[in-house]
């Protein structure tokens, strides 16, 4: 199993935006390899919110045929030109190779 995750840290009061952005239907779903998608949303109290969305799929490679389909590139050359959301402060990604999983008895 492979996971994508990328964290954005948001101002104040905008985490609701993101996480129906990223939790909505999408493409993704009918992608061939694609599991489940995770948005979750660190609680704190006041200041600066982060978002994190876990992307699961059964493979690397099935990561990368969404990566360099023609529906993904697309999204992304709609934006393209486009100012980051005003309340984006940052955002990074990383990818895992999942090496254990414990499910209940």
């Amino acid at each position: 199993m492979f996971v994508q995750m990328r964290k954005m840290v948001v101002k104040e009061g905008f985490s609701d935006q993101v996480v129906e952005r990223f939790s909505g239907k999408g493409l993704v779903q009918q992608q061939e390899g694609f599991i489940d998608s995770t948005v979750m949303v660190k609680k704190v109290r006041r200041g600066d919110e982060e978002v994190v969305v876990l992307t699961r799929w059964e493979s690397e490679e099935h990561w990368k045929q969404w990566e360099k389909s023609d529906a993904h590139i697309a999204g992304h050359k709609a934006k393209l030109g486009q100012p980051k959301p005003e309340y984006l402060i940052s955002s990074e990604g990383a990818k895992y190779e999942v090496k254990a999983v414990k499910l209940p008895k």
